[in-house]
């Protein structure tokens, strides 16, 4: 009997897995959905994706997708059908349309981790206010009155503890999640910054892993580490709420939430707060360290950009005087830098959404209820749009170069209703970095170390490098080899 009963379970799944696979045809033809395949079941293409940004040029996954099917293709990865855009026109759409046609969309792990009243989880009015209060604390006019001078200071703290030999990666982030912190709640570096720090590192590692605590060791160690650093958090929320009663109040991110009048909960605030931190450490200490590699690669871009920082070096009484506005508003080749980086290794490679309704696109139809991936990397590293876009080439960016950069085109910080409200302040920070860094040392890297552009952050390299003050580096007429040409470096 039972030898009976099988091959009739079998018929009948096999029947269900035949009616939903004519039922998904049929919609499909009747939607005209972008060309593509879904891959295998269940897993999809997820463990090419996965395979491709794991290696030094994450780019082939959408590469042959756009050679085959065009810059808008279907998927199927992290266990949903997604829709891909590498088409500028479609990224602006998807971006612009946030909350009308589109709500954001986050795998569980990260949406766990950073919480429920995280500024990226966000939506509607709350989202629209949040948001603001945000960009205003890290606008043109409050970086110039406020947070240049911290911003300067903390970076020459940190690089005079330096050695001959660092991991530049470790020390761009201990930098980044000071200055983030200072921002937020006003702490100076010690060694309580430095304990929250390395919870972080342990929650962040959990965003990159299936949110299962039962069988992810790294994510059941995220949850905790996530609880101690709520815990750290909550405390300096109930001091700094006693100190508002007593009218001591503090000019930063705390303070405002504090007074702004909604009468946020402590967990609310925490959760802003803790997804604020994540977003101002990791991103911008990766730039850092890409921009560093970059101009190791590029030597006549250093030697460009250290000759622009030597002149504002020469204009100062002293070696240390602090930076001013008109300093960082005079780095011109600077900024190119900055630009050419960020369109490079732009870290946000692009933004995961969901359609809120079916929507007609370029002659398509994204289904209600699908993931559409707007991929920024795809357009950033287009020939179509940059001359040889995977050569790292800042005089591209100066005014009489054949760059142009429409917002559709370059967006290095999304935009719409999301855009990054730390934008400005991320070029700052970098700039800043980089006039420390390369008036204070010269530097090679200590070894091979070919950095992932997007691995996991277990997994990252730390790119360590060997520094030395200007005063003691190579002689002059020393050769430094770059990449793809051989350069005289002057110091």
């Amino acid at each position: 009997m039972a030898s009976f009963i099988t091959p009739l379970i079998l018929l009948f799944i096999s029947a269900i897995f035949l009616f939903l696979h004519r039922r998904s045809r049929y919609r499909r033809l009747r939607l005209r959905l972008p060309p593509g395949t879904l891959g295998l079941p269940f897993a999809g293409e997820t463990l090419q994706l996965i395979s491709a940004y794991k290696t030094d040029n994450p780019e082939p996954f959408i590469d042959h997708r756009v050679h085959r099917y065009g810059p808008i293709f279907t998927t199927h990865v992290f266990g949903e059908p997604t829709v891909f855009s590498a088409d500028p026109e479609t990224n602006r759409f998807i971006l612009l349309n946030e909350g009308k046609l589109f709500e954001c969309s986050y795998p569980g792990s990260i949406s766990n981790l950073l919480g429920k009243h995280s500024l990226l989880l966000m939506k509607g009015s709350l989202h629209k206010k949040m948001h603001s209060l945000t960009m205003s604390f890290a606008n043109s006019s409050i970086i110039k009155d406020h947070l240049l001078v911290d911003i300067d200071r903390l970076i020459r703290l940190n690089l005079d503890s330096w050695s001959d030999r660092i991991f530049l990666m470790e020390e761009a982030k201990k930098i980044t999640f000071e200055l983030t912190v200072k921002q937020l709640m006003s702490f100076d570096p010690g060694e309580w910054t430095e304990t929250l720090r390395k919870e972080y590192v342990l929650v962040i590692e959990g965003f990159f892993t299936l949110p299962l605590p039962l069988f992810s060791t790294t994510y059941r160690r995220a949850i905790k580490a996530r609880t101690k650093v709520a815990e750290a958090l909550t405390l300096i929320v109930r001091e700094r709420r006693k100190e508002s009663a007593k009218e001591e109040k503090k000019n930063d991110m705390l303070g405002a939430l504090l007074a702004s009048g909604n009468n946020f909960s402590d967990e609310e605030i925490v959760d802003f707060m803790l997804a604020l931190l994540v977003a101002g450490y990791e991103t911008t200490s990766t730039i850092m360290t890409l921009a560093v590699k970059f101009l190791t690669e590029t030597p006549l871009a250093l030697a460009q950009l250290k000759e622009e920082h030597d002149l504002i070096r020469a204009k100062k009484s002293h070696p240390e005087e602090p930076l001013e506005w008109t300093d960082y508003k005079s780095m011109a080749f600077t900024q190119c830098v900055v630009n050419e980086t960020l369109r490079v290794a732009n870290i946000i490679g692009g933004i995961f959404r969901r359609a809120m309704t079916d929507i007609n696109i370029k002659g398509y139809t994204i289904p209600k209820g699908w993931r559409v991936f707007a991929s920024f990397r795809a357009v950033h590293l287009n020939p179509d749009h940059y001359k040889d876009a995977r050569t790292f080439n800042p005089w591209r960016w100066q005014s009489n170069s054949e760059t142009t950069s429409p917002g559709n085109v370059y967006t290095p910080f999304g935009g719409g209703p999301r855009l990054c409200p730390g934008y400005e302040l991320a070029r700052v920070v970098l700039s800043v970095f980089l006039h420390r860094t390369v008036t204070r040392y010269s530097w090679f890297p200590a070894e091979e170390d070919k950095l992932v552009f997007f691995p996991t952050t277990r997994t990252q390299k730390r790119y360590p490098i060997i520094v030395k003050r200007r005063e003691e580096s190579r002689p002059s007429n020393q050769t430094w080899k770059g990449k793809e040409e051989e350069s005289e470096i002057v110091d």
